[in-house]
């Protein structure tokens, strides 16, 4: 028992160690290009140094980490695994009568502690960084603002569907309408020339609008040139910003499908999102299993062999991601089937890889 727990410590040290030494080599490499990429913006901008540290590279470092993970954590069990191949270590673990089943075991130890490191990272610690992070670059360094919508038609509450021609960026909304509904049946219907949002009160102000309500028996039309009145909506729901779905926390992100579900708005990107954040981390049990599969067999090439197949097998699952999201896009496959496809068809790679390397 004192042996299996000394070599599940050894394991688990090396494949953690691995992992988050080489991560943190890729971080610093990337600091350092993007330092150099945008020091002249920096100092041309007079961007405070506080605020390069804490709101841009502080929230660099979680999404960048988040983002080679996978990758890393493959490499990191070719790596270390190769080394005990080629060191006759795998071999003696082997013959001392632990089961390949049971050598698995500290590498999926290892693999959940990834893959929970990835997801607190991924849904709860990256999309405020992100929000933090984009604020920067759009105060700092692009200088862009949000673009607004156009040909808007939305449900803002169950049986009420606003429409507008534009919405702009200082808040005004052209050729406003909204149309309440009861039973599937037209009951009220106001028009507008536009409608503008007053930040002091927290209210819509409508301007030269016709209200039509539509009785049983009769219609009522009433005209007015000015309306202060309160609307399930604000102006940052037609504010278009680019990638907003990923500052979102996922318990947030849920309730804002939910909502734009309700309202008639695409929630595809959104959904994407979604799903992408449950799948990534369970991409380390994957690749982990490929990797020891891979690297556990003495073979000649050793190190340079495994980590080629490695790296092959690794950016074929990242570009297979990538190319099953825009059957989702294109509105071909559901989102979760677009995202969760490549985990189903690497975990039979993995199941094959396993069962060839238990022989």
């Amino acid at each position: 028992m004192k042996f299996y727990k000394t070599i599940d410590f050894y394991i688990t040290k090396k494949f953690l160690g691995t992992f988050f030494y080489a991560i943190t080599l890729i971080l610093s490499i990337a600091i350092v290009f993007d330092i150099s990429e945008n020091l002249d913006e920096f100092l041309s901008k007079d961007v405070p140094f506080h605020a390069i540290v804490f709101d841009y590279y502080m929230n660099f470092v979680p999404y960048f980490a988040n983002l080679f993970s996978p990758l890393f954590t493959f490499i990191a069990v070719i790596y270390f695994t190769s080394k005990m191949a080629s060191n006759t270590e795998i071999i003696a673990i082997l013959s001392s009568g632990v089961s390949y089943r049971r050598l698995m075991r500290p590498y999926l130890v290892s693999a959940f502690i990834l893959a929970a490191f990835s997801f607190v990272l991924g849904n709860f610690i990256i999309p405020p960084a992100n929000k933090t992070m984009n604020n920067f670059r759009s105060v700092y360094i692009d200088n862009r603002h949000p673009a607004a919508e156009r040909n808007i038609h939305r449900q803002i509450e169950p049986g009420v569907y606003i429409y507008m021609n534009s919405f702009s960026t200082n808040k005004v909304g052209t050729r406003f309408t909204l149309e309440q509904f009861k039973d599937g049946r037209l009951i009220k219907k106001l028009s507008a020339d536009n409608i503008r949002w007053n930040e002091k009160t927290g209210k819509w102000i409508i301007n030269n609008y016709w209200t039509r309500t539509i009785y049983d028996d009769h219609e009522k039309l009433e005209r007015g040139y000015r309306k202060d009145t309160t609307l399930n909506m604000v102006p940052e729901d037609y504010i278009v910003v680019k990638n907003e779905m990923e500052s979102f926390p996922t318990p947030a992100l849920i309730d804002e499908i939910k909502l734009m579900k309700m309202r008639g708005v695409n929630t595809i990107e959104w959904e994407i999102e979604k799903h992408k954040r449950m799948a990534g981390p369970f991409s380390a049990f994957i690749l982990t299993l490929i990797g020891v599969g891979l690297a556990s067999r003495k073979v000649k090439g050793g190190l340079g062999l495994h980590l080629g197949l490695g790296l092959l097998l690794s950016f074929s699952y990242i570009l297979f991601m990538q190319i099953s999201t825009v059957f989702a896009i294109s509105g071909t496959a559901p989102p979760y089937v677009s995202v969760w496809v490549p985990n189903a068809f690497y975990s039979i790679i993995a199941f094959f890889v396993y069962r060839w390397a238990a022989k």
